[in-house]
């Protein structure tokens, strides 16, 4: 058996030697016999065979390598998107809130007969919003329980616990806080308190309207000032619809905040200039 392999490579020796030999000669030689050219063809097709298998082997390298650069590539790219989403997030926050203090300052400039303390909502009371806001200006800022909680585009409601460095807001869409409250083109006067409609949405009731009132939808409502607890003018919202109840001899208007109630950050408290009173006694506020 040994003698057999012994054979066998010296015959592949030979072989090969003899290829070689072959090749040398007729690279030389311009007339080649047809041994020398079988055995071209032969080499010829084994050299094409194995730089066939090497191009491919490249290839396939060459595209595991590519296809590792671009994935990498890939990743650089959506971590760069993140970073763009989020600062234009952040700036859109900010460029939103500067717009927020905007308003609430020239409002008050418009309205330098009370004071104002700014204050920003940091939670929910209790289970939702009916239940109330916790604002992070309290006692030791001037607020105190009654003051009444506004915004630039309108009445929010009325603090109702005060403590050192907080303090609760209860807002309109609450059926406790009871509002005095006007048509502003008619005079007509009503109690505005919370209501929800079929659909939950959040929206205020006027009652008490006189039954001869002219009011009609798209009226604007604000406070009346009556027992000096809400100043006067300060904007609630927009009638939305009106129902005459002839049992009561009255009218009723359904009633949609300008604030959207849902989505309040900033709130401002407003303090009467002579702080001996309770209660708001001054110029009428204008929106």
């Amino acid at each position: 058996m040994k003698f057999l392999k012994n054979k066998l490579a010296v015959a592949v020796i030979v072989l090969s030697v003899t290829f070689l030999l072959l090749i040398a000669v007729s690279a030389k030689r311009e007339n080649k016999t047809i041994l020398e050219g079988g055995a071209g063809s032969v080499l010829n097709t084994i050299q094409g065979f194995f730089y066939s298998v090497n191009d491919n082997v490249n290839s396939f390298f060459g595209f595991i390598f590519n296809f590792k650069e671009i994935k990498r590539e890939n990743e650089e790219l959506k971590q760069r998107n993140a970073e763009l989403e989020q600062q234009a997030l952040m700036y859109d926050t900010v460029k939103n809130e500067n717009e927020r203090l905007a308003e609430i300052l020239d409002y008050t400039k418009r309205n330098d007969y009370y004071d104002y303390v700014m204050c920003q909502i940091i939670s929910v009371s209790g289970n939702n919003l009916l239940d109330g806001y916790v604002i992070d200006k309290g006692t030791k800022d001037g607020v105190i329980k009654g003051r009444v909680v506004a915004t630039a585009e309108g009445l929010v409601g009325q603090v109702t616990v005060a403590n050192n460095n907080w303090s609760i807001v209860q807002n309109i869409a609450n059926e406790n806080i009871g509002v005095g409250a006007m048509i502003q083109d008619t005079g007509d006067t009503g109690i505005l308190r919370g209501y929800k409609d079929g659909n939950k949405n959040v929206l205020t009731k006027l009652d008490f309207i006189s039954i001869d009132s002219e009011i009609k939808k798209g009226d604007v409502v604000v406070t009346s000032g009556d027992g000096f607890i809400y100043p006067k003018g300060i904007r609630i919202g927009e009638v939305v619809e009106v129902n005459e109840d002839r049992a009561r001899v009255m009218k009723t208007a359904v009633v949609k905040p300008y604030v959207d109630l849902n989505r309040l950050e900033e709130v401002f408290v407003i303090l009467p200039k002579d702080r001996s009173t309770d209660k708001y006694i001054g110029e009428e506020l204008k929106p």
